[in-house]
Formats: structure tokens, C-alpha cells, sequence
């Protein structure tokens, strides 16, 4: 399909979700210049965005004025009067549904992303588990474009990393200028099955630490800006920016490493924004449920294998052995070795 167009592209959440859709969006862009995007997504992730030609953000409010199924009227109202030409549902949940109907009805072209939730439920069952690699969530939501009459070929390739500056303000606590490599750590996620061990983690960044490279401790809730806190104050090269920084200048200082070391977790697809390698740790999830970055190779993947695993896509179910043997088992040094061995690649 040539010619100019605006497409709405639907992603209300959750974060790092919502952040894998801006590359993809990206390389459209190369393909389609002429083609214009209207992105509706929650205020807080304007900053996956920026810097992408031909692209107005709109921030979607589930508990204020978008709010329920008169919510959802209104911002179709507020929509359609931006000429919008095609609708790219990258979510496909009820609220996404809903408004791409409304599109529908008034005759514009819709294409929802197909999760693949059959081939997950393959995936993760207990019985007969048919372990094996399923597409790339950035290729489904390409997939959506092509489905639109846009195809285009996904590269999912990191490019040369761009290293932002720092304002000294914003920046006060960092140690700065660089002088070491600097790794950044995300060690959380929304659920716990995702989550290295925290003294399991602690050994690790100790000896990072101890090898004389600077690291960056990144999350955001209270309990995790305590953690952080405390491995801060075991050594000098530890330095917290949990709750430190809004989410446009934490992507600066992420543009700043040399690589990151995150869980199956919103940290490892910040950093894919930044191009910047990652290190990633999987317990009860799996890299073939087709959640691993953009541009991020399964080589640097640090998992075990064990008959059960999968047993989530999301990380949200209790571990049914007991044990959580998938974190349990996997040694700090096949976590220590991987980083400093992608490391010295940097």
C-alpha cells in the first residue's frame, strides 16, 4: 500500500509491552515515511516515543475521563476527529476491542494482534508441553501492520548505542564522568516467579561490583527503592536510581551503560529502546513465549532447564513443585559469568 494514511495504534499497557511496540514502530517508519502514527497509550509512556517521525501521542485515561464504556465513546469522538484511516490493535483486550469496533462501524480498516494463546497454552502446560520457540511478540505486532496492507520485513537488530547527556541536576548522584563500565541492573518484576532470589542477586552484584565496574540499581516501588538502598550502602560501585528519576531521564542514563542485567521484565525492554545489549534471567517464564527484547539474542538468556519450565507466560502462577527450583537452582556464577562475558563484547 502506498500513499499518506494515519493509523491508530492501540497499546494501553503494561509497560514493557507498550515499550516493544516503539521500535517496531520505528523500523515502520523507515519502510512507510509518508505514513503517519496516532499512538494511544497511557501518559507515563509518552518517552518510548519520542524521536519517531511522523508520530502524535495521545494519552489514554482509564480512571478519569475514559473511564467505562462512555469513556471509551469518548475518546472514539476525540479520535475520529484526527482522520484516522486504519486501526492497528496491538493490545486485543475488552477496551481495545471496544474501540476498535467503534472504527469499524464508521468503515475504517481494523487489524487486532493475534496472541497466540493456543501455542502458550502448549507452552506452559504440564502435561504433554510442546516446548518450542514461538514467534517474536515484536513480529506479531508487525504482523498487524502487514495485515493492514503495510508489510514490511522486522530486522530486530540493536543498532550502535547513543549515549545521551546527563544533565547535573537531574544526575547529582551519579558518578560521573565515566571512567568504569557501567551495568545496569533491574532486578524486580510485577511478579514474583520472574525474580532472581534477592540473596541469590546480592552475591552477584557484589562480585560485579568487586571486578571494579559501576552498577545502576533500577525499579519503582517503595519496597524496591529499600532493597536498593541497602545494596548501595554494601559497596561504593552500587548506586540506586530507583525513584530517582522520571522515566524520560532514566532512559538517558540506560543509554549510558554498556550493558544490563534485567529479569523477563520491563528493564530488559527500556534497554532494547536504548540499544543496549542484555544479559536476561528467566525463571518460571521462557524466552519461546516471545517476550525477549528487541534486538536481544536468546545466546544471553541465563536459564536452566527443567521439565516443567514453562510453566507461565506472564510469571503470575505460584510454583506447583514447590521448590522454584528454576531460580533456585540456577548458580550466581552462570548469572556473574554471562555478564562479564558480554561484557568484555561491549
Amino acid at each position: 500500500m502506498t500513499g499518506s494514511g494515519k493509523i491508530l495504534v492501540i497499546r494501553f499497557s503494561a509497560m514493557g509491552d507498550v515499550a516493544m511496540t516503539a521500535p517496531v514502530l520505528r523500523e515502520f517508519t523507515r519502510n512507510y515515511p509518508e505514513i503517519e502514527f496516532l499512538v494511544v497509550s497511557r501518559a507515563m509512556f509518552k518517552p518510548f516515543f519520542e524521536n519517531i517521525p511522523n508520530l502524535i501521542f495521545y494519552p489514554f485515561e482509564p480512571k478519569k475521563k475514559h473511564k467505562g464504556l462512555l469513556g471509551l465513546v469518548r475518546l472514539f469522538i476525540t479520535l475520529r476527529k484526527q482522520h484516522i484511516t486504519a486501526v492497528a490493535d496491538l493490545h486485543n483486550n475488552l477496551r481495545s476491542k471496544v474501540l476498535s469496533f467503534l472504527f469499524f462501524l464508521t468503515g475504517i480498516k481494523i487489524a487486532t494482534l493475534d496472541k497466540g494463546r493456543n501455542e502458550k497454552k502448549q507452552l506452559t502446560r504440564k502435561k504433554d508441553k510442546l516446548l518450542r520457540p514461538l514467534k517474536l511478540t515484536v513480529v506479531r505486532y508487525a504482523e498487524v501492520f502487514n495485515a493492514l496492507g503495510y508489510p514490511f520485513e522486522l530486522k530486530n537488530q540493536l543498532t550502535s548505542p547513543l549515549a545521551e547527556p546527563l544533565n547535573a541536576e537531574a544526575f547529582s548522584f551519579i558518578p560521573y564522568p565515566k571512567t568504569k563500565k557501567w551495568i545496569g541492573v533491574s532486578p524486580f518484576a510485577q511478579h514474583q516467579q520472574k525474580v532472581y532470589p534477592l540473596q541469590k542477586m546480592e552475591i552477584v552484584l557484589m562480585a560485579l561490583a568487586g571486578s571494579g565496574h559501576q552498577l545502576f540499581i533500577f525499579g519503582g516501588s517503595e519496597a524496591e527503592k529499600e532493597i536498593a538502598c541497602q545494596w548501595e550502602q554494601k559497596h561504593a560501585n552500587i548506586t540506586s536510581a530507583v525513584k530517582k528519576l522520571n522515566l524520560e531521564d532514566e532512559l538517558k542514563l540506560i543509554s549510558n551503560l554498556d550493558i544490563m542485567l534485567s529479569m523477563d521484565s520491563s528493564g530488559m525492554h527500556l534497554a532494547s529502546l536504548k540499544n543496549i545489549p542484555v544479559v536476561s534471567v528467566w525463571g518460571a517464564t521462557h524466552p519461546y513465549a516471545g517476550f525477549l527484547g528487541y534486538g536481544q539474542s536468546e545466546k544471553n538468556a541465563v536459564q536452566i532447564d527443567l521439565y516443567c519450565r514453562p510453566c507461565s507466560v506472564y510469571g503470575n502462577r505460584p510454583c506447583y513443585r514447590g521448590d522454584f527450583a528454576c531460580m533456585n537452582n540456577l548458580s550466581e556464577s552462570n548469572v556473574i559469568q554471562t555478564v562479564l562475558n558480554k561484557l568484555s563484547d561491549a
